[in-house]
């Protein structure tokens, strides 16, 4: 994939698309969000921009490749953005796109189900 047509892609991450038909199916949001992991690392970032450390210092489970498999897929499908800067050792952060921001909703949902039903 030449860089233009990364570029064109990730740029279309940010330009919400007004749903003529909503499917039944859930798939594309599964698809994006990704696994079990997902949910964490979102959840940490609605507080605003982390560093990879902070983000395993507060999901204390996941292991290094799973939180670096983790990033990167949520970075492909533009929830999230990493920024990295010139420093010895390189500091990155990590912080959520309009995108990522708007499934604030459905987490808060899925946690308000917890607390009734689990």
């Amino acid at each position: 994939m030449s860089m233009t047509e990364k570029e064109q892609r990730r740029m279309s991450n940010y330009i919400p698309k007004e749903p003529t038909h909503i499917e039944c199916s859930i798939e594309k949001t599964l698809d994006v969000i990704g696994g079990k992991w997902s949910f964490l690392v979102i959840r940490e970032l609605f507080g605003g921009t982390k560093r990879f450390g902070e983000l395993q210092r507060k999901i204390k489970s996941i292991s290094p490749k799973s939180l670096t498999d983790t990033l990167r897929h949520l970075e492909e499908q533009g929830v999230l953005e990493r920024t990295a800067y010139p420093t010895v050792p390189v500091t990155v952060e990590y912080k959520l796109t309009p995108k990522g921001a708007d499934l604030h909703k459905i987490l808060k949902e899925m946690k308000l189900w917890a607390a009734k039903w689990g």
